[in-house]
């Protein structure tokens, strides 16, 4: 059992470092595309050094907008060190305003002026937003040491995949989306990169990892086919909040169906990992305690789990999008519930949660099936081939 367990280990290591070495030459070609298409200046930070404030009148503004002059010394960049005055306007609206006060930090949008860049004058300088990363930095580094205290040698694993389940959204799918690749088709290819990185480096090299990243790509798959029926049927548009339409002004030609469907896709693409590895697991458990059952016999304690799996999951998935639709929940009790249901804002977060949920039930019994068979032969063979060597 130890050199079966070393000869395992080995391979385990080998093929890690085989996938790890295809995903640097991925992330690296796409890294690389995707820094090509920034063309503006980046952003700057600053620091609001006082204000003064004005009342403006105007059609343009509103009656009772205020405007705020800062005068910001920026922190980093060319001119870093400079002080510029910037108007900052105070419309009312709580949903657009920036209101500033002295010390806060801030970000800038930085617009050139000329061709060549020769003194602070030739960058004009706008105030984006309240710089609040650090107060994120705050929070995730709370969240990494919780995940290594807890999680130990897995929550090293976890954090590794985080960071590439993030890296192959951000440097693979984007660019992808954004150079014209089928949206649906980029989402699902993702999807099954990060699903085998993932239940791989945490669950190691073996049939029960196997078992779960083909029950969960087959589900990615039947996702991405159900989202795209949906869009269709009830004719959403894609155009669900106002990052659409900013998204819509800079890059016109972008499918706009097609990212909805991508956006559900990965969206569901957690609790499938999860359903996936939680069946997978359970029936592994239950071979390691009787190998004497039969395939059939593990698939029916496989779908007896996924039942009670079935009901949290799917109740999650749908509290997740309520949660993050809480004003429109709120909505509902001012518009008559006809025309609310069918708001393309509120038929595009239905559609979302439903995807999800039945992508997860199909995903049960594809696990199951698979992780019966699979963990069956497979360990049969690997306990038959010891045996003639031992022999």
């Amino acid at each position: 059992d130890l050199r079966m367990s070393r000869g395992l280990g080995d391979v385990y290591k080998r093929q890690m470092k085989k996938l790890f070495i295809i995903f640097l030459l991925m992330f690296g070609f796409c890294a690389k595309g995707f820094a090509e298409n920034i063309t503006e200046l980046p952003s700057e930070t600053g620091v609001v050094e006082s204000i003064q404030y004005e009342d403006i009148s105007s059609p343009q503004q509103g009656e009772n907008a205020v405007k705020q002059t800062a005068l910001v010394r920026i922190t980093s960049g060319q001119f870093k060190g400079t002080k510029r005055f910037i108007d900052n306007m105070l419309t009312g609206n709580p949903a657009y305003d920036i209101s500033l006060n002295r010390g806060d930090r801030v970000i800038l949008h930085a617009e050139q002026k000329y061709d060549e860049i020769v003194t602070p004058e030739d960058v004009d300088y706008f105030i984006a937003d309240i710089k609040r990363d650090n107060a994120l930095l705050g929070i995730a580094a709370l969240f990494v040491a919780l995940l290594l205290a807890i999680g130990r040698k897995k929550g090293v694993f976890s954090l590794i995949s985080i960071v590439m389940t993030v890296s192959l959204i951000f440097f693979i799918l984007m660019p992808m989306i954004l150079n014209g690749f089928c949206p649906i088709a980029s989402a699902v290819f993702v999807g099954i990169l990060s699903t085998v990185i993932t239940i791989y480096l945490v669950g190691g090299l073996n049939s029960k990892s196997s078992s779960a990243i083909i029950g969960t790509a087959l589900s990615l798959i039947f996702a991405g086919g159900l989202s795209l029926i949906t869009i269709l049927l009830a004719r959403l548009s894609g155009f669900a909040g106002e990052e659409n339409m900013f998204l819509y002004s800079a890059h016109p030609e972008l499918n706009f169906p097609g990212i909805l469907s991508a956006s559900m896709i990965i969206a569901a693409l957690g609790a499938l990992m999860d359903t996936g590895v939680s069946i997978a697991s359970a029936i592994n458990e239950i071979y390691e305690t009787d190998n004497s059952l039969s395939v059939k016999q593990l698939f029916t304690s496989g779908m007896n789990i996924g039942k009670d799996i079935i009901g949290t999951m799917s109740n999650t998935l749908i509290l997740v999008y309520l949660g993050a639709s809480l004003p429109l929940v709120l909505l509902s009790s001012n518009i008559d519930l006809q025309k609310f249901f069918n708001l393309n804002q509120v038929a595009t977060e239905i559609s979302s949660a439903l995807v999800g949920s039945i992508a997860i039930l199909v995903c049960v019994p594809l696990t199951a099936i698979i992780s019966a068979y699979l963990i069956k032969h497979q360990k049969k063979n690997q306990e038959f081939n010891f045996d003639n060597k031992e022999l």
